[in-house]
């Protein structure tokens, strides 16, 4: 694959705050930035594919599939994850600049570093390993691996931190006893990923078994999932699922445009020992800055469409929770689009913003015109947004003439 990557005389340094400076933007500039956050979004943290030839199984319907990974019940697990996103994003060049002088004289981000509901959608572009570990539904600990320097997610019982090494920050918030589970404080799961999948496996998709695999040295079987929908931008959806426990192991998503994968992700490594008591222990090091979290945001950030599968049907997010104000959903199944008012004045050309912001702009949308009048569509080979010059937004993982004629039928 050809995962997006900064400009090559960009440091490691350099391209974290332009990071920074792109959440900081003002609304309207920001879209495009919000069309990345969208995608990755759609990501979660899932396990990557090893191949290492194709293992002699015996067969296996669809359906009987589909019902060893809803009858999975995988406590207990460690490994390396190693996930690879391509949207198709332009280079940023130059824009670190431009955008940091947008995002006010001050420089400073809107919160710690270590906050995962901005940290972890780093996952939205390049190549990135991971350590994941799990132990029931109250102990998970995922770890980024950078350069020379790691961040860490860990929950442990009620508390749940954030732990970035290279700032030397650290976040906390708490969840509820009742419900702190996994899937509500830490990102997807690849149960919870392959279950959201096949959400959408109804009279709209096709669902099949497509051979075997081997992941991480465990023998598969291959899960296709493909939208029957022509407005679709996903092509298929392959789960590598193990043979023995019924896991997910791998997680590849292609678009209908073709080409590489937009999601390559999965284990590099697993075992289903149980893992050290020790590994979800978390103190605060010496001198580090500790920000407390409001004890209802993780859930809310991270409960809402953060799997691939919650393009199919019934993944819109319900109106008023964990979405804008006033948001609806236009259609189902995969060619579902989520659209909103942001009661502004659309997205400003590239000629209104003028230089690399300017261009950036142009670089990502194209301008459209329909019934509803004028407008940006921003694409990404999987998340498609029509931000019209009215301030109305549609967007879904659907081609730019879906998005259009919604933006018709609406009028």
């Amino acid at each position: 694959m050809a995962p997006y990557e900064s400009d090559d005389n960009a440091t490691a340094a350099e391209a974290e705050e332009l990071r920074s400076a792109r959440r900081r933007k003002a609304a309207r500039y920001v879209v495009p930035a919000t069309v990345v956050g969208i995608a990755a979004a759609t990501i979660g943290l899932v396990p990557a594919l090893a191949d290492s030839g194709d293992p002699d199984l015996p067969k296996i319907s669809a359906q009987e599939l589909i019902e060893k990974i809803a009858a999975s019940d995988v406590q207990q697990l460690s490994g390396t994850v190693k996930i690879t996103t391509d949207l198709g994003l332009p280079d940023l060049g130059g824009l670190e600049s431009s955008l940091g002088s947008a995002a006010g004289p001050s420089g400073s981000g809107d919160g710690s570093s270590a906050d995962p509901s901005t940290k972890l959608t780093e996952l939205a572009s390049g190549t990135h390993t991971l350590r994941v570990a799990a132990d029931g539904e109250n102990r998970q600990k995922v770890s980024l691996l950078e350069n020379a320097a790691e961040y860490s997610l860990i929950h442990n019982g009620k508390d749940v931190w954030g732990y970035d090494s290279k700032s030397n920050s650290v976040f906390h918030t708490t969840a509820s006893e009742s419900d702190g589970k996994q899937k509500e404080e830490l990102p997807a799961t690849p149960k919870d990923l392959a279950e959201e999948a096949l959400k959408a496996a109804d009279k709209t998709t096709s669902v099949t078994v497509d051979g075997t695999a081997q992941v991480a040295g465990r023998d598969a079987y291959r899960l296709v999932i493909k939208p029957k929908d022509e407005g679709s931008t996903v092509g298929q959806i392959t789960v590598a699922v193990d043979s023995k426990t019924g896991l997910p192991l791998k997680f590849t998503l292609t678009p209908a445009s073709g080409g590489s994968a937009v999601v390559d992700a999965g284990f590099t490594q697993v075992s289903f020992a149980k893992p050290a008591a020790s590994t979800f222990d978390f103190t605060p090091p010496k001198g580090a800055k500790v920000e407390e979290g409001d004890a209802a945001k993780a859930p809310e950030h991270s409960e809402r469409s953060e799997h691939p599968g919650d393009f199919g049907k019934g993944s819109a997010p319900e109106p008023g929770k964990g979405g804008p104000e006033g948001l609806n959903v236009i259609g189902d199944g995969w060619d579902s689009i989520a659209t909103f008012d942001t009661g502004g004045q659309g997205v400003p050309s590239g000629s209104e913003v003028g230089g690399d912001v300017g261009g950036f702009l142009d670089s990502l949308g194209d301008k459209v015109s329909g019934t509803f009048g004028e407008g940006t569509v921003f694409k990404t080979r999987l998340i498609n947004a029509l931000i019209t010059d009215d301030g109305k937004v549609y967007v879904g993982a659907v081609t730019k003439d879906a998005l259009v004629k919604a933006a018709d039928a609406a009028k």
